[in-house]
């Protein structure tokens, strides 16, 4: 990190006037393709082609470093295993589901009444029920909660700070009692007395909803934030309320953060015996004829939001899976929507003429890690590995905030990914 940083942060125009105010639409896809891999690790298939499955069937389950069940989305058909492009970049195995239209339910674990649980009860539970992270990582709930020790504050992340996305602020809308129960339950998880639920202070006609909702618990209380980016990543938002920095993991200074779409998603496990097996999907930009919200199950394709949203703009877009400044740009929609997805951003492809940098200080300045984004692109520019393990290239967190800032238009959050490629191969 450097000696001397700048703001770290800064407001961005967030566009999500675009879909903030309209309905969630409902699409039922025909088939769906459901990604049997979490992070660097493979399911074992638990259904064969030809077997009939309901919503809630649990079809795999990864069993390598973390274990992470996965559940069908759908009622129907099981079609087979195909190859698909991952938003990831890359083809992984997808169990494809013919969907019946039915929807018909079973709940593949029981529900459980958090109060009356013990926090290992709790987090056995949040395992099974395969509760990822909603924000976009997808990394498994319960291991937070397992090996957390001397906690003292739980953060519901409900700031939602990347541009256009708005999927997080609709389903708290939609889903106020579930929010509060599973603060609750990821209260009692974390050990800790006191819990904060933060959200942009820009929310101004949600903000008493929920304010009202969890007056009844002293313990909780929600806290407006200031609408700048990343205020959403954990560093930024544990700095915000407790003015603590850590190194590596928020439990070093207390603190657990989890996404307010993971606590309504374990609400609605603990209440219905109910995984992840649907999402809102915001999808928005000027690509995008209609931009909305879009209510899907697991599985469903981005062509088909797409296609649900009015089509593409023009004949040349810029397709991101996610957000326009952590989302990663990918060549196709036949991509699928996973537990984890949250966003689908479409922009006019437009050229972006870049200049030599201007050595303005900008990127460094506004580095919520309060590295030095450009040094490191150059040095990657070169192969030079001791500058970049000397600039802690790894330490990144691809929040885009270097690119958006830069005076000169050079992408230098592309180069930086490139960085970690090239370190990545080279320690292979």
């Amino acid at each position: 990190m450097s000696f001397i940083i700048g703001p770290m942060r800064k407001h961005v125009d967030g566009h999500k006037e675009l879909t903030s105010h309209t309905d969630v639409v409902n699409l039922s896809p025909n088939t769906v393709a459901i990604p049997l891999v979490s992070g660097a690790m493979t399911a074992d298939l638990l259904v064969k082609e030809g077997d009939k499955v309901k919503v809630g069937t649990k079809i795999a389950q990864c069993n390598g470093n973390f274990t992470i069940p996965m559940f069908s989305s759908v009622s129907g058909t099981v079609k087979g295993v195909q190859q698909i492009m991952h938003s990831w970049l890359k083809p992984v195995d997808h169990l494809v589901i013919e969907n019946d239209q039915q929807y018909t339910f079973e709940a593949p674990f029981a529900p459980v009444d958090f109060e009356k649980a013990s926090r290992e009860e709790l987090i056995e539970f949040t395992m099974n029920a395969g509760i990822v992270g909603c924000g976009g990582a997808g990394f498994p709930t319960y291991v937070k909660y397992k090996f957390a020790k001397d906690i003292q504050l739980l953060i519901i992340n409900a700031v939602e700070c990347e541009p256009y996305i708005t999927a997080d602020y609709k389903e708290m809308k939609a889903h106020v009692a579930e929010l509060v129960l599973g603060t609750r339950a990821l209260l009692k998880m974390s050990g800790a007395q006191v819990a904060k639920v933060a959200i942009k202070a820009t929310k101004k006609d949600f903000i008493p909803t929920l304010q009202e909702a969890f007056k009844p618990y002293s313990n909780i209380e929600v806290v407006a934030v200031p609408d700048v980016y990343p205020m959403g990543w954990e560093r930024t938002l544990v700095y915000e309320l407790t003015k603590k920095r850590y190194e590596k993991l928020p439990s070093e200074v207390g603190c657990i953060v989890n996404n307010a779409t993971t606590a309504i998603s374990l609400a609605q496990a603990l209440k219905e015996g109910k995984p992840i097996v649907e999402k809102i999907i915001t999808v928005s930009g000027d690509g995008i004829k209609t931009p909305s919200n879009v209510k899907v199950p697991v599985g469903t394709t981005a062509h088909e939001l797409v296609q649900t949203c009015g089509g593409y703009a023009a004949e040349d877009v810029l397709l991101i899976a996610g957000g326009p400044m952590m989302g990663k740009t990918i060549t196709s929609d036949a991509f699928v929507i996973a537990p984890y997805s949250n966003a689908l951003t479409v922009f006019v492809n437009k050229p972006v003429e870049a200049i030599a940098c201007l050595r303005c200080g900008k990127c460094s300045d506004h580095c919520p890690a309060g590295l030095q984004p450009v040094r490191i692109n150059n040095a990657a520019k070169v192969n030079n590995t001791a500058l970049l393990e000397k600039l802690n290239y790894d330490a990144c967190i691809e929040c885009g905030m270097c690119s958006y800032i830069c005076p000169s238009k050079i992408d230098v959050t592309e180069g930086i990914r490139r960085a970690k490629r090239y370190m990545a191969l080279k320690k292979k």
